[in-house]
């Protein structure tokens, strides 16, 4: 993935951050990746919501821009590895923060009502 250029220009440094961390599944594939190394069958376990080609494609950008490190063993089958990189690690902070304000503030931005507020609806004999 083609990144921006922010050098030449007064750009925010907001900006350059979510540049790399954009969309939906970056920030969630490394928040996966700090426990450690996964591998791509136990990277979409952990989120079903993924196809195998979002994920793919994801970790490949993520790779592109340094944050994490893929790891190929000469075995049969082949066993890819990936893990985060020391400039992955240095969004740790980032990423808690983003969870720690998104665990706070879940029951205000969910849209629909808690799973306790849901009545199962009544059935007739």
């Amino acid at each position: 993935m083609k990144r921006r250029n922010f050098a030449h220009r007064p750009g925010c440094s907001v900006e350059v951050t979510l540049d790399l961390i954009d969309g939906k599944w970056k920030g969630v594939i490394l928040f996966h990746l700090q426990a450690g190394t996964q591998r791509f069958g136990e990277l979409r376990r952990r989120m079903p919501g993924i196809t195998q080609r979002m994920l793919t494609k994801q970790l490949r950008a993520l790779e592109d821009d340094k944050l994490v490190v893929r790891k190929v063993y000469a075995e049969v089958p082949p066993r890819v590895e990936y893990t985060l990189s020391e400039l992955g690690e240095s969004l740790r902070p980032v990423i808690d923060t983003l969870k720690a304000w998104g665990e706070s503030h879940r029951d205000r931005l969910s849209c629909g009502p808690a799973p306790e507020t849901i009545k199962a609806p009544d059935r007739a004999a």
